[in-house]
């Protein structure tokens, strides 16, 4: 399991159910700012283009090739198919905190911080930053939505889905090569130029994690009507995906069906029967960490978090059944992982009394190891997203989504790192930018492409 290092933790397509559309496509093969071919299409995009999908580039029309109705098609009512289009455009705001008076690295201890460089994805842009510890930006990757459909289109253009202009989570390989999603849309993969190397338009969505042997593991989901869930209404439901090492599908299955194949149906029977019933967020695939300690927990099988009603779960990847599950004071979830010590640690975004606190308990006991709350009352929040990582010196690096900031704690939880995006974003500014998820890794584990800049 990857975080138990410092390194980074880590296709059907969706069908839209709509009428089909036709591509132009364009010669570039790039991703970057620098590629003429994408700069001269986001030059001539037009005005309707630009609400149809919302983010720069690309001559896309609508073709008008449907000539039953839409329910003599599918079956789906106008209204339902007009929810599945909301529902495949869920994402995330690019920043809604204001900015505070201060930014950039507020807090370095050089003795207690470890030292390396910071990888991260933030809601200003379609890429990733690699940070040192003084908040010098030292690497960029970048790569629009538009140039990756460009190269690799898939079934339907997404429309009006505003997490196309920015990465939502991201994995760096140690020769400088980065995979990464587009949330609810896609997973990309790009070297450390920012050349496009494939794209798969899964609707690939919160997480990922990397295999040894290249293979990678995320989530997926499809918005469709389940007439057993709601005969009225469609869902989203959420895939565990396997893609090869070129981003192609190896095997997919539900997590739905994860749970009602399982002994723990039960612990699904309260969730709604309409939209985004689980929003699952996370996949870990577990080591040996405790295995033969909590039942379920083998190597192998996957550890997911299902932030709508909750729970914590781990799925036999075998058996592709439910094994077992968690619901506890936490509310609106995300991040749980296995520590070294057995412990699960676990970013609560809402259930301090509203605020955000980061929990470490044993998943056997539940007995609580450690909570962090923030370093005065109710002044650690993030509503959405946040992450938490493990560091080899016994660390904790904390993502504080929302208020774009990144902070490591020290084993006695006392802040020895912290920084604040400098990024803003919203028409006048008035938003700090995301930040979705930070790691840190260390010197060593970019040396090979980025050279010795210390």
């Amino acid at each position: 399991m990857t975080t138990t290092a410092c390194v980074p933790r880590w296709i059907g397509t969706t069908a839209v159910l709509a009428a089909l559309l036709a591509v132009a496509l364009g010669a570039g093969v790039g991703c970057g700012r620098g590629d003429e071919a994408s700069v001269r299409k986001a030059e001539a995009r037009t005005a309707e283009e630009e609400e149809y999908w919302g983010d720069p580039g690309g001559r896309w029309h609508e073709g008008g090739w449907r000539e039953l109705s839409l329910a003599e098609e599918t079956g789906v009512t106008e209204e339902q198919h007009r929810e599945i289009e909301r529902l495949l455009s869920i994402g995330y705001l690019t920043g809604s905190t204001a900015p505070p008076a201060n930014d950039g690295v507020t807090v370095y201890d050089r003795k207690l911080a470890l030292d390396g460089y910071n990888f991260y994805t933030a809601g200003h842009l379609p890429g990733a930053l690699l940070m040192d510890m003084r908040g010098t930006k030292i690497h960029k990757w970048e790569c629009r939505f538009i140039d990756a459909w460009d190269r690799f289109p898939g079934d339907a253009l997404p429309k009006n889905n505003k997490s196309i202009g920015y990465w939502r989570r991201a994995h760096l390989f140690p020769n400088g090569d980065v995979i990464a999603i587009f949330e609810g849309v896609g997973i990309i993969k790009v070297d450390h130029r920012s050349k496009l190397l494939w794209a798969n338009f899964n609707a690939a969505h919160h997480d990922l994690e990397v295999m040894d042997d290249g293979r990678v593991y995320t989530l997926t989901r499809r918005a469709h009507m389940i007439p057993r869930i709601s005969e009225e209404h469609p869902i989203l439901e959420d895939f565990i995906t396997l893609l090869d090492s070129e981003g192609n599908e190896i095997h997919s299955f539900s997590v739905l069906e994860a749970f009602e194949n399982s002994p723990y149906a039960e612990a699904i029977a309260g969730m709604a029967d309409q939209g985004d019933i689980f929003h699952t967020n996370t996949i870990e695939i577990l080591d040996a960490t405790l295995e033969g300690r909590v039942p379920g927990f083998a190597e192998g099988n996957a550890l997911i978090s299902l932030r709508e009603i909750g729970l914590i779960a781990v799925v036999d990847m075998k058996t592709e059944r439910v094994v077992w599950v968690l619901k506890g004071t936490w509310e609106a979830q995300h991040q749980p992982t296995v520590l070294p010590d057995g412990n699960m640690m676990l970013f609560d975004n809402r259930g301090y009394h509203g605020f955000s606190r980061v929990i470490a308990f044993d998943p056997g006991s539940l007995e609580t190891s450690w909570i962090y709350k923030g370093e005065k009352p109710n002044n650690f929040f993030s509503r959405e997203c946040g992450s938490n990582q493990y560091l080899p010196n016994g660390n904790i690096l904390i993502t504080e989504s929302d208020r774009g900031k990144a902070f490591e704690l020290s084993p006695e939880l006392t802040i020895v790192w912290k920084y604040i995006n400098t990024a803003q974003v919203g028409d006048k500014s008035e938003f700090i930018s995301s930040i979705f998820e930070m790691i840190r890794v260390e010197p060593d584990y970019v040396e090979t492409w980025l050279g010795k800049r210390r």
